[in-house]
């Protein structure tokens, strides 16, 4: 089954859900920053994406100039934590299959996971 972590009020995160419904893939939406995702699956999706911690997350959100966090101090099962957190800062949108995963930046480019 695929899954999006969606944030409604991101037009990226809403453009990738149309794109999912426009292209008749059935699908389930997390809204990430209602029931965020555990440690474990913060640590699937990176793997499916083969990315690090560092690399989905959004770098520039005011909590991380609150919390006065560097984040280059940080390794990445810190970062994890951080993630699992502070939900805010995980990149979106994610859409994950069974086998692959991939950031709704552009929105298109998930459709590669489709093909």
């Amino acid at each position: 089954m695929t899954t999006i972590y969606h944030n409604p009020r991101c037009s990226k995160s809403r453009q990738t859900l149309a794109l999912l419904e426009e292209n008749s893939i059935e699908f389930t939406i997390q809204e990430y920053l209602k029931s965020t995702p555990s440690i474990k699956e913060l640590k699937a999706i990176l793997k499916k994406l083969a990315k690090k911690p560092i690399e989905i997350m959004r770098t520039k959100e005011k909590i991380l100039t609150d919390l006065d966090i560097d984040l280059t101090s940080l390794s990445d099962n810190e970062l994890i934590d951080l993630m699992h957190e502070h939900p805010i800062l995980i990149e979106r949108p994610i859409v994950v299959t069974e086998d692959a995963a991939g950031i709704g930046r552009p929105p298109e480019s998930i459709l590669e996971l489709f093909k």
